[in-house]
């Protein structure tokens, strides 16, 4: 992302000859470049100027079975190994200089954003509920930041009572509106391209994962007797007992996987395309002029599309994971007739 809206100011600025030989001399990492985007690092690397790399360093915390904890800015891995330790250039993970990973609990890219994301999604909700604290919203329509999320609580807040019911909608709404703001605002601030956003969070596996365990131990915590009672003894005719309950536990262990792999793959997909199409403009940089320029203006073109693509698959995906938690939930709260 950070490429693309370089690439953009680039063509405003009217590139001469210069640049294009220079980039016709170096023929670009194409895989290094959208996995080093989309991938975490011990880094928040935020632009090239000058030849040099601004990027912030992070904090390394890290425990090795032999020398104990060890905390240090990640600057200190640029140049090879600090204190026994290095990037290995395979995994992108810290390892000892024997090779073995240490025990890990860095504050890396991900993690940044994952801590400045929950902050601002709590900085929000204060907002929000601190205009409905001062105003009567009877009688006063909503103004500023709580009039943006008037009508996302209740979207979600319909969806539940739809899907869950009456009587149990108003239990579960607080934790299905959680997930939504949370990938939604996750999802868009990875489509901005510039610091504080531009990580890769909802696009990783161990984020969504967890989102899902989330749905998975709400809906299996909570569910009612008549839900476990479809499970293990369903009311199916006798040659069919012995195997629905296994076709049911595998169906309740697929549905965190699904969610998971759903979000997951659509939000790194995007973000992959964009990439690939921008690495277009680096490529044909060295074919000439000609052929550097019209793909150059089809690419930047082609990515403002996707761009604008991906803004809609962002709330989409938020959409239809919460909507599909609520579902599961409401299925488990189910009472026999």
């Amino acid at each position: 992302m950070r490429k693309f809206w370089y690439i953009v100011i680039c063509l405003l600025m009217l590139p001469g000859p210069a640049l294009r030989a220079q980039e016709a001399e170096e023929d670009i990492d194409v895989p290094g470049v959208i996995f080093g985007h989309i991938g975490d690092s011990y880094e928040w690397h935020i632009t090239d100027w000058g030849g040099k790399s601004i990027a912030i360093p992070l904090p390394v915390i890290v425990r090795s079975k032999t020398t104990g904890w060890h905390v240090f800015s990640s600057h200190h891995l640029e140049h090879g190994a600090y204190q026994g330790f290095h990037i290995d250039a395979d995994s992108g993970k810290i390892v000892e200089s024997d090779g073995t990973r240490p025990f890990d609990i860095s504050i890396t890219k991900n993690v940044l954003s994952l801590m400045m994301s929950c902050a601002l999604l709590l900085l929000i909700v204060l907002l929000t509920a601190r205009w409905y604290r001062r105003h009567d919203a009877l009688k006063e329509a909503p103004r500023g930041i709580a009039a943006f999320m008037e009508p996302l609580v209740m979207m979600v807040h319909d969806m539940a009572r739809e899907n869950i019911g009456e009587e149990d909608y108003r239990r579960y709404s607080p934790f299905l509106c959680m997930v939504f703001l949370f990938i939604l605002l996750n999802n868009f601030l990875g489509i901005v391209p510039f610091f504080p956003g531009g990580a890769n969070l909802t696009g990783n596996i161990a984020v969504t994962m967890v989102l899902a365990l989330c749905t998975f131990f709400t809906v299996n915590l909570f569910g009612t007797k008549h839900y476990y009672k479809d499970i293990f003894n369903p009311d199916v005719p006798g040659f069919l007992k012995p195997i629905m309950p296994v076709i049911e536990v595998f169906s309740a262990l697929m549905k965190p996987l699904s969610l998971t792999v759903r979000l997951f793959a659509n939000m790194l997909a995007g973000h992959i395309m964009i990439l690939s199409i921008v690495c277009v403009i680096f490529i044909m940089a060295k074919y000439g002029p000609l052929l550097f320029g019209s793909m150059s203006v089809v690419s930047v073109l082609f990515g403002v599309f996707l761009d604008m693509l991906e803004c809609l698959v962002a709330f989409i995906q938020a959409y239809v994971f919460t909507m599909l938690s609520s579902i599961y939930i409401g299925l488990s709260r189910q009472h026999g007739e």
